[in-house]
């Protein structure tokens, strides 16, 4: 088992947050331009999630974990940048 270094692990996830990121933005655009596939005369059943509010709240909750994705793979790569600046400064 071959372990990639920080920056690789970091470089990658920021690539998947963006990849999951524009994914989720299509998926929002789309619940929002469809119209609506159903439709109910009964007033009680207006309270329940239509399955286009169902896509968008999907969506956007797949946007913050994207978003929360990001955050982490930067956090990796501050920490990366700080351990590799402690072995220079340790060398010198």
């Amino acid at each position: 088992m071959q372990i990639q270094p920080a920056f690789a692990a970091g470089i990658q996830g920021l690539q998947s947050a963006q990849s999951g990121l524009t994914q989720a933005t299509v998926d929002v655009a789309q619940a929002v331009t469809q119209p609506a596939t159903t439709s109910s005369t009964d007033t009680s059943s207006a309270v329940a999630a239509t399955p286009k509010s169902r896509d968008t709240t999907d969506a956007l909750v797949s946007a913050m974990a994207s978003q929360r994705q990001g955050e982490a793979s930067v956090d990796v790569l501050q920490r990366e940048n700080d351990a590799l600046g402690s072995i220079i400064d340790i060398e010198v």
